[in-house]
């Protein structure tokens, strides 16, 4: 089987449910977000680290090809069954927010992005985050995606967050903090 369908050469592409739409289509924006987003969490999962935040992205990849796939689907001509998000995929973000949280020092100023390498990915990725959350959430305002999706996206910009701090930490660098000029 040939990877290329020739399909998409007149700039259109299918949903789940085999809707036509453009490649710039909002839909098709939300979930090509959201696989950078998985590309960037599948970047920093290459950099040294503890063998359960490892687990923990792993994990993240696999909600976010969920998500992918509830964006990919036409919500009124595609009757395939779609995996979906759980409360509990939402909690174990929390979960480990709440762990960084305890090895890391109060926030009492602005971090700029970088440090090491896999703190400047952690940022990356954070900022993709955010711009998938806000592709997501006005196709919501149009149409039906669970809120599940967005409060899952929301977690996850934090989580990558206080991530990118703890592994500060673990290499011993210092925070780029943000000193304004006044």
């Amino acid at each position: 089987m040939k990877i290329y369908t020739k399909t998409g050469d007149k700039g259109l592409t299918s949903l789940i449910g085999g809707k036509r739409v453009p490649k710039n289509h909002e839909r098709i924006e939300a979930y090509g977000t959201v696989d950078e987003l998985n590309s960037y969490i599948g970047l920093i999962s290459t950099q040294k680290t503890d063998p359960e935040t490892l687990k923990i992205l792993k994990e993240i990849q696999d909600r976010l090809f969920t998500i992918g796939a509830t964006l990919a689907a036409d919500p009124e001509t595609s009757r395939m069954k779609i995996p979906d998000l759980h409360n509990s995929d939402i909690e174990l973000l929390e979960r480990e927010i709440d762990k960084i949280n305890l090895i890391i020092p109060p926030l009492k100023h602005f971090v700029l992005p970088g440090g090491t390498e896999a703190v400047a990915f952690c940022h990356v990725a954070r900022c993709v985050c955010r711009r998938a959350e806000r592709l997501v959430v006005g196709l919501a305002i149009e149409n039906e995606i669970e809120e599940k999706v967005i409060i899952y996206l929301n977690r996850l910009s934090d989580y990558l967050f206080v991530l990118s701090r703890k592994f500060n930490i673990e290499a011993g660098a210092p925070e780029n903090i943000w000193e304004p000029r006044v």
